[in-house]
């Protein structure tokens, strides 16, 4: 390796969404866990653990074939995203240390992006009700990309459109989904499990990390001095 990857110099700060700026995958796997129980079934936690970080296009015909369901793949997002908006407004969380993660981030002068995989209404909604929206320069959703994570692209069009080397980019994932794709990029990538997550491979990451408050984080974005 060229660069030791914890002392490149960052230019530039991507974070996923779902997970890892607010709570919400508590709340996909409990939409999920409600939509199997409406037929008589149970969520395998493997089957969870495999559709996140993923677009809806692609994680919901992975439920569908593997739970044997006789719905269609737009009729079960349809009803996911019914019983997940049922829930939302009574959970719904940033994530510790998101604030204080933000402000730090603002210090260095560095611009800041999300990279979801999930749609943009949806991304405009959820940060607009913490009015987050104007504290990234670049929003980059499902519709931005024709693969979604793991593959790379949105990372990769991130730096793009940041204007900076990929391997100069810090991403936030807490997802395996999201950590390959970051990784795949050849961006410093940091892991942040949460209990949906804490199981899955982040052998990829650069660093895998407590929380978006970890010792770890402050020191690699100090490379941005």
């Amino acid at each position: 390796m060229e660069e030791n990857e914890s002392q490149r110099r960052i230019e530039a700060v991507v974070f996923d969404l779902d997970g890892l700026v607010f709570n919400t995958e508590h709340v996909f796997h409990a939409a999920g866990e409600e939509l199997l129980r409406r037929r008589g079934m149970e969520m395998p936690e493997d089957l969870h653990r495999t559709m996140m970080g993923r677009r809806a296009e692609e994680a919901y015909p992975i439920l569908v074939e593997r739970m044997g369901l006789s719905d269609t793949v737009e009729e079960i997002v349809l009803e996911t995203r019914s019983i997940f908006f049922d829930l939302l407004d009574d959970v719904l969380q940033p994530m510790p240390g998101l604030f204080e993660l933000l402000d730090l981030v603002e210090s260095r002068g560095l611009p800041k992006a999300i990279a979801t995989s999930s749609r943009r209404a949806y991304l405009e909604d959820l940060l607009g009700r913490y009015e987050l929206t104007e504290r990234f320069s670049l929003l980059l959703s499902s519709e931005d990309v024709t693969q979604g994570k793991p593959n790379p692209e949105i990372y990769l069009k991130a730096a793009e459109r940041l204007g900076v080397s990929a391997s100069r980019m810090l991403v936030f994932e807490d997802s395996e989904n999201g950590s390959r794709a970051a990784a795949a990029a050849g961006a410093v990538t940091v892991s942040v499990p949460h209990e949906h997550s804490r199981t899955m491979d982040f052998s990829m990451a650069t660093h895998v990390v407590e929380g978006l408050g970890d010792p770890v984080i402050r020191r690699l974005l100090a490379t941005a001095d």
